[in-house]
């Protein structure tokens, strides 16, 4: 009766035995490769986190430079001191400056963001534009340090982008490999930016990968480290902000106030993202309607930036003093509520015009300001079963920035990490989970995606739709002359039916035209000289393949 089950556990041993042996065999082979991968994901990690602070403190030296000041986490106050034409100068000179430069250097005179960055991992395997991006990063630069009305994050995430693509290239790195080095220099510079490692790696996979394979978090959380090391070396363990009221929440009864003011600052942030884009809309307008110079563009809008400072200089740059001040309660009902729409419409014209920076700290600041408005208001009509005013602050600060960025988990973590205050997290969740919920259907899910949709890049609606784009007909077209191709009089009757396509043409561009008529093939038709050439055929069949196993692909490393 024993025979069986000696048997049974002789087969289990030698299972195991053989289980240990191949594990031994993957660790030999596979085993140094990935400690190299993970070692470079920390050089990484260190350059990114030193291009943050160095970003970081230049801003700090040529603001105190600029405008006189003696402390620049104070800077609006010395602002305020200044005679107002040269507000004005500095602003209008920092934007002709950053005009020239993008000239220069970009084909289109754009900055380039975090909305590059995400196309750079979906479209071309991790990498970013060299020359533009290291433009960018002085464009936004020069932007921050002379009255832009912007965000330092955005731009540091690009460069750090920038840095891995570098490195990406150095050692001829597949896409798998690109995207997650990709991932692990954003990781870096958000940690670094806001001393928040875990922020930092949820951001990088949550917004710039959007995905959570496990084959990315190791590499990832090295590099969100070693970022928050170059912080803490610098500035030490300290939080950003700090509630200087206990953030007592009677939450039961408060819970609808939240609610109400997560659909508050998803209207709010869906007014700032469409502030910015109706501004950038008539910016074009201008530009080709007057025939404005394109470098000329920026400085238009530093002077109306200046103009604006001379009344309102908590405009100037990031606006962390004016972003403390509502969270510790400093300020007014009427200021909160006309600091909002002073600072949205800062930004709209910053971006609008060209000039550089993020929407990152901007959405921070507005959205504090929303939630002490709603606090003032919701604390004052029920005083007795309602919570500190700041609290309502510190939790519109997470759901309009949350909204914009369309983040939700890794903004309600950078809250808690900004703060230090773990306390806040179920009003921070529940404002933040109705804002994004309602941003989301009223934008193409957040600001960078709606940007890459306005030009015509699909990111939002996920690799189903934005593989389509990268698929191209001479990959998949069978050449006149093959066995399996139809005859160049098959091809010519299409053709001459307008039932063809261009080469090199998309995917996207093929499919709906098989769809409509209902087609086996379509020719593919190259002109050179004016004269046109029948090259061969796409077949519905083979696109469809070549459509599956782009799908797969994702899936695979998705999942991996």
């Amino acid at each position: 009766m024993s025979k069986p089950h000696d048997h049974s556990l002789s087969a289990q041993f030698s299972r195991g035995i053989s289980e240990m042996k191949d594990s031994w065999r993957v660790l030999l082979h596979r085993g140094p490769s990935q400690f190299r991968f993970w070692f470079i994901a920390l050089l990484i990690g260190v350059s990114a986190g030193f291009a943050a602070l160095l970003f970081r403190k230049g801003i700090s030296a040529l603001q105190a430079w600029v405008y006189g000041a003696e402390d620049v986490n104070y800077l609006h106050s010395f602002a305020a001191d200044l005679p107002w034409y040269w507000l004005v100068l500095i602003a209008t000179l920092g934007g002709l400056i950053v005009g020239i430069i993008l000239d220069r250097f970009t084909p289109d005179g754009r900055v380039r963001s975090v909305a590059d960055v995400i196309e750079g991992a979906a479209l071309n395997e991790g990498r970013l534009e060299m020359k533009a991006g290291l433009a960018s990063a002085l464009a936004s630069f020069l932007t921050l340090s002379t009255g832009g009305s912007s965000g330092r994050e955005g731009p540091v995430v690009h460069l750090a982008g920038v840095i891995s693509s570098w490195v990406s290239d150095k050692i001829r790195a597949d896409g798998i490999t690109g995207r997650d080095l990709l991932g692990c220099a954003v990781a870096a510079a958000v940690s670094a930016s806001f001393n928040a490692p875990i922020a930092g790696a949820l951001f990088a996979l949550e917004v710039v990968l959007r995905h959570f394979a496990v084959h990315a978090f190791a590499p990832i959380v090295i590099a969100s480290v070693a970022g928050t090391v170059i912080n803490r070396l610098a500035y030490g363990d300290v939080t950003e902000f700090s509630m200087q009221t206990p953030g007592a929440l009677q939450f039961y009864v408060e819970l609808p106030a939240f609610l109400m003011l997560g659909v508050i600052c998803g209207l709010v942030a869906v007014v700032l993202m469409r502030a910015i884009f109706f501004a950038d809309h008539v910016g074009d307008v201008v530009h080709q309607g007057l025939r404005i110079p394109r470098w000329l563009r920026p400085a238009i809008s530093g002077l109306l930036l200046g103009v604006i400072a001379i009344w309102y200089p908590h405009i100037i740059g990031v606006g962390y003093e004016t972003t403390e001040l509502a969270l510790t309660g400093g300020l007014m009902l009427s200021q909160a509520l006309i600091f909002v729409v002073v600072k949205t419409a800062a930004v709209a014209i910053t971006m609008g015009g060209r000039m550089g920076g993020g929407v990152f700290s901007p959405s921070l600041m507005i959205g504090a300001l929303t939630g002490l408005a709603f606090g003032l208001i919701a604390t004052s009509v029920l005083p007795d079963v309602s919570g500190t005013h700041t609290l309502y602050a510190f939790a519109g600060m997470g759901a309009v920035a949350a909204a914009v960025l369309g983040a939700p988990i890794s903004t309600t973590l950078i809250v808690f990490e900004l703060t230090g205050d773990w306390q806040i997290g179920l009003a921070v969740m529940v404002a933040v989970s109705i804002s994004t919920a309602l941003a989301s259907r009223l934008v193409d899910r957040s600001f960078f995606l709606t940007q890459l949709e306005r030009r015509n890049i699909h990111c939002a609606a996920g690799p189903q739709a934005y593989l389509l784009a990268l698929l191209r007909s001479d990959a998949v077209m069978r050449p006149l002359g093959d066995p399996r191709c139809a005859s160049q009089e098959e091809c010519e009757a299409l053709h001459s039916q307008g039932l063809s396509l261009e080469n090199g043409a998309s995917l996207e561009a093929a499919l709906p035209v098989f769809d409509r008529a209902d087609a086996v093939f379509l020719p593919v038709v190259e002109v050179n000289d004016g004269a046109e050439v029948l090259l061969g055929a796409v077949y519905h069949v083979d696109a469809l393949k070549a459509y599956n196993r782009a799908l797969v692909a994702v899936a695979a490393e998705e999942h991996s």
